[in-house]
């Protein structure tokens, strides 16, 4: 499913310079569809988060249990290498006195050592009139600083509306709002919290939210891949 050059030398640019960036056609239609049918099979999750009740939007969103599927943590591993430059870069510019560990397994440990333990890989489903409030997420004091969204359903044709909103709030500064419709088998890259962004006066720290708009016709799967884990 995940191929050397998922993060091809332009996008990991993009990521470093502005962010986000969308890898086009990350993985087939077919493969996304396959992914997609995971979520009727309840054997596959820890739990099932209805929205609604926590004044997150509306809709659900499962989360994969502890062995993920293997083609889900190939993904999570495979990103987390590919990203990990991007990341450890970011920390410096941040003047944070972090590196990331070479290896998704050695910094599991790091989340291990903070309580963190239980995997965040998810799948969202979104129906006519669902949506997902502006957040981050964030699970404890240990953080990778990028994650990703695989999307695996068809803009126009299964679903309208539900557009990607990643709002950009630079110090001193108005929100910046980025609204993005990816296709199926789109990746998309964006922060986990914080992302340095070049300014007049050298590196901002610059807070990231995303979202999604609301579902106006038909239903949206995506697949969540946070790279930490949770308490």
């Amino acid at each position: 499913m995940i191929s050397s050059a998922l993060v091809p030398p332009h996008v990991a640019q993009e990521v470093s310079a502005n962010g986000f960036a969308v890898v086009r056609g990350a993985v087939a239609c077919g493969e996304a569809q396959s992914l997609r049918a995971l979520y009727d099979q309840d054997s596959l999750f820890r739990s099932r988060i209805v929205m609604e009740r926590h004044t997150f939007g509306k809709g659900e969103y499962k989360y994969f249990a502890d062995p993920l599927p293997p083609r889900i943590q190939a993904l999570r591993t495979g990103l987390y290498e590919q990203l990990l430059p991007i990341a450890n870069d970011w920390m410096r510019r941040l003047g944070k006195p972090v590196e990331f560990p070479a290896t998704h397994q050695a910094f599991l440990h790091a989340c291990l050592a903070g309580d963190q333990t239980r995997p965040t890989a998810l799948l969202l489903r979104y129906r006519t009139g669902d949506y997902n409030r502006l957040h981050q997420d964030l699970y404890g004091p240990v953080a990778f600083p990028l994650q990703a969204t695989l999307y695996l359903s068809r803009p126009y044709d299964e679903f309208d509306g539900g557009e990607v909103v990643l709002a950009e709030q630079r110090p001193r500064a108005q929100t910046r709002v980025h609204v993005l419709t990816p296709d199926q088998g789109d990746l998309l890259i964006f922060p986990s919290g914080l992302a340095p962004i070049a300014g007049a006066k050298g590196w901002q720290r610059t807070t990231f939210r995303h979202g999604v708009a609301t579902v106006t016709r038909g239903e949206r799967f995506s697949l969540g891949i946070v790279l930490h884990d949770a308490r």
